[in-house]
Formats: structure tokens, sequence, C-alpha cells
């Protein structure tokens, strides 16, 4: 095939173009020979309309799944690192804390939780493990938490001081055993009669409300009643007990608000009636001092008020010394009135007060409760001793008919034997004896 048959570069590559409709056939022509040909022809080809010839069927595209994604290949190596970082500080992620399972008292409050860390090695310490009549158990035991919380308000929230106050007061109840004090043990009438009393009153709202009346204007004498310092505070003692009992607080259900109100408190009252002795008696400092030490430490956190009644103004010293002791916020609940007929005023229970104290029932002697009391057998004088020898010489009986002189003759036998001494002081009278016997013999 000759130079001119051979079609041109631009239709051989037309023809290889896949897909190019083949354009009809026209006859060859001459064109010269110049290098500027193909450009010459493309540009007429680019001028020419586009209507002129058929445009090429489009070739359709590749399938798309065929192609690599660029987006996705970028999300993947985006997502990659992350992955990895998530997983590497999985890795290095500390363990989880176990759930806190504490009541929520123990949650709010870390002072009482510390306070719990400690009790076991308290009870350890002191021996003994019960307060108040309840036996100190755990933090789940509520009768137990309240009893804590007390001495840990009493101190302010300061775990170190609440936990040496209730040491020093578990101490203390293994040393005196107030229970034994307050439930088996007797009093002298003589000493202590009249002196102090428990009763309960009914509060609209609050249930039933503990009270404690000491009345030292009972006292008969100074030296017999507080001569005796120790005995002095075991009555006291058993009188707070017997108040403390009252309370119930070895039947709580339910923990005390730590910042609320306290429904386990008593209210006391003091009335000083007539009481003109304690500016000077150095005896009664002695023995206030002393209880005033073994409560604060004793009992704390067991009073919601104390009223100090009929009070004259050279009782002054008494709030000094109570100072030095008790804490602000306890001080805050001590209230003086001059003339204890304005007492019932400060309750909503007014009427059930003694009439005395501003209210419409009985004297505290019928009204309210004492501790256990006795009668103090009389000291035997001289002469009395020397009347009575004979008698014991002659008879055993007559001997226990002195010791114990309140005690009758259980039947006619008994009564026998001190009737010898007048028969025998009676000569002329010989057939009385006789006549006595012979029922007897029956």
């Amino acid at each position: 095939m000759s130079e001119a048959e051979k079609p041109t570069q631009p239709a051989a590559a037309a023809a290889e173009a896949p897909g190019a409709e083949k354009a009809p056939e026209q006859p060859p022509k001459e064109l010269p020979v110049d290098d500027k040909a193909p450009k010459d022809d493309k540009d007429k080809q680019a001028e020419k309309p586009a209507t002129d010839t058929p445009a090429p069927a489009a070739t359709p595209a590749p399938a798309q799944a065929q192609a690599p994604d660029v987006d996705a290949i970028e999300v993947q190596n985006d997502s990659t690192p992350n992955t990895k970082k998530e997983e590497q500080a999985s890795e290095n992620k500390a363990p989880e804390a176990p759930a806190d399972t504490r009541p929520e008292y123990l949650k709010k409050n870390p002072a009482l939780s510390q306070l719990f860390e400690k009790l076991a090695s308290i009870t350890e310490k002191t021996g003994p493990n019960e307060m108040w009549g309840v036996t100190l158990k755990d933090s789940a035991d509520v009768p137990t938490v309240n009893v804590l919380i007390k001495f840990l308000r009493a101190n302010e929230g300061n775990v170190r001081l609440a936990e040496e106050q209730l040491i020093k007061a578990l101490e203390w109840r293994k040393k005196m055993d107030p229970l034994t004090l307050a439930e088996k043990t007797s009093y002298s009438s003589d000493k202590f009669k009249g002196l102090g009393y428990v009763a309960n009153y009914k509060d609209p709202k609050e249930g039933d409300v503990v009270f404690t009346w000491n009345i030292y204007g009972a006292v008969k004498n100074i030296d017999n009643t507080f001569g005796d310092i120790n005995e002095f505070i075991k009555w006291r003692v058993a009188l707070m007990e017997m108040a403390v009992k009252d309370l119930k607080l070895n039947e709580a259900t339910s923990v005390i608000d730590y910042y609320g109100e306290d429904p386990y408190q008593m209210v006391q009252v003091h009335d000083y009636q007539n009481v003109s002795f304690l500016r000077l008696n150095p005896t009664i400092k002695a023995a206030t001092k002393q209880i005033i030490e073994v409560f604060s430490t004793a009992y704390p956190e067991l009073l919601s008020e104390k009223f100090f009644v009929n009070v004259p103004t050279v009782m002054g010293w008494v709030f000094t010394a109570l100072k030095v002791f008790l804490s602000k916020n306890t001080l805050k609940k001590f209230h003086p009135i001059s003339n204890g007929a304005n007492l019932a005023r400060e309750f909503k229970f007014a009427d059930e007060l003694p009439k005395s104290y501003g209210g419409k029932a009985a004297d505290l002697q019928e009204s309210a409760r004492t501790v256990a009391l006795k009668d103090d057998a009389p000291e035997p004088s001289p002469a009395s001793e020397a009347a009575a020898a004979p008698a014991a010489d002659t008879n055993g009986a007559a001997k226990e008919a002195t010791e114990i002189p309140a005690e009758a003759p259980k039947s006619a036998e008994d009564a026998k034997p001190a009737e010898a001494p007048t028969a025998a002081s009676e000569p002329e009278k010989p057939a009385a004896p006789a006549a006595t016997e012979a029922p007897a013999a029956k």
C-alpha cells in the first residue's frame, strides 16, 4: 500500500478509540505533506460545530466498587489510631473501685465512719461494751450509731476527742456499774428522800418527754446528805439512769440526724427554793464539782434543756463552774428562772406539771417516781443497850427483835419469850404464867 492510501494519523487514532462509531466513508482527500497538518486539522475540528458530527456515545463508567474509595480510606486511616488509643487507654485505666455499700449516715459523715473504725479497739481496751443500756455493736446497729453520734456531737465532730471521751465513759461505767445502782440498790431515806424525781409528760407533737427533778431545797442536813460525796454521786447516778432508761435508746429504730433534732434527750430541772447555803459551804461545792465532771463525761448530749428555777443571786458561782466543763452548745441549753411558777410557760404540756411550777398536776411526791429508798436503822443509845442486855441473855429472839424493830412477831409462839421476863418480875402472881402457857402447849 502506498503512502497515500494509508489512513492519516488522526483517523487511525479515532479508529482505535474504544466504543467510537465509524464516520461515514468519504473519498480520500489529498492532503499536503506538512508537519502542521495535524494541528490545522485539529483546529478545524475544534471550530466545526458539534452538530455536524454525532457525538460519540458515552462509555459507561467502570463499576464504583472496583475503584478505591478515597474517603473511606481516609476515614479508616483516621479511625484506626483513635481505636488504638482507646484500647490503650482502656488497658491503662485503673480498675473501678467497688461500689460503696455503706449506709447514708456514714457516707455523709466521714467523722462518724472513722469513729466506727475505732470502736472495736475501744471496746477491747475498756472491757465492757454497754452504754446507757445499749450493747455497742457495729455501724448497722441503730442504737449503737445513735450513741456514737452523741459522743461525736458533744466534741463538735472531733474524732480524737470523741474517742477519748467514749473510752473514759466506758471505763467509768465498768467501775461504777450504774445499772446496778439504779435497779438493785437502795438509798438512805433520811439523806435523799424528796431530793430527786423522774417523770414523763406528753408533748402533743414530740410524744413522751422525760424530766428529772432535783429539789435541793429538800435537803434536811447538809453534812448528812453531801458529807459522803461518793454516796451522793451514786444516788444521783441512779436517778439519772432511771431517766436514761425512759429514753429507750436501746429500742431506737431510726438514726439521729447529726445536724437536726435529737429525740433521745431529757429535760432537767434544778430547784433551789429556800436554798441559801450554797454560797459558802465547801461540802456542797465539792459535791457539785464532782457531779459536773462525772455527768459531762459519762452522759453527753442527753439533755435537751436544763432549767435552774428559784435561783438566788448568790448562785452565780454554779454557772461559772459549769462553763469550765461544758461545751458552748451545751451551755446554750441552760436557762435560769428566778420564779419557779413560770416554768410551765416553757412547755406546751404546761398543765401536766405540778402546781408549784405553774401547772395543774399534783406535787412530785404523788405524780413522779424516785429511786429505791430505805429507812436508816436508829443507832441504839448506851441506856437502851444496857436495858436490852438481860433480854439478850435470856432469849435470842429478843436480840433479833432489837436489831430489826420494824418486824412484827410471826406467831404467838414468837411472842411468848417476850413475856417471860415480865412473868419473872411478878412473883406475887405465880398462876399467871401457867395460865398463859396452857393454850400454847395445845
